[in-house]
């Protein structure tokens, strides 16, 4: 691939450019992925199944979910305990899933900044 391509949403997002290091997708696939994350992830799903029932089933009270996703993140802001990113995750899942909302991919403009 281009070098220019390549660097590309790194200048838009003011990160140094990348070298001309060979990327493999395949190494990309295992390492841009948290395994512990995911396990955390599941089993608070199978918990959430039996409190709440099985995402997608009959009856399935409607949630209020973005609220919870936002109460969450504010607290792992305040406290670092990384429990809530899990639930916001699960949430967000569940909303994706369950939602009547649709997928459109944009570029919103809005990009990580580095802290100082």
């Amino acid at each position: 691939m281009n070098i220019f391509l390549k660097n590309l949403w790194r200048w838009k997002c003011g990160l140094p450019e990348l070298e001309t290091e060979k990327m493999d997708i395949d190494k990309l696939r295992q390492s841009e992925w948290s395994s512990e994350f995911e396990e955390l992830m599941r089993n608070r799903l199978v918990i959430g199944a039996m409190r709440y029932g099985r995402i997608q089933s009959e009856n399935r009270p409607r949630y209020d979910r973005v609220s919870s996703m936002i109460k969450r993140l504010k607290r792992y802001s305040e406290t670092g305990n990384k429990e809530f990113l899990v639930d916001v995750a699960n949430l967000c899942l569940v909303e994706f899933v369950e939602s009547k909302g649709h997928f459109h991919s944009i570029d919103d403009g809005e990009h990580l900044k580095i802290r100082s």
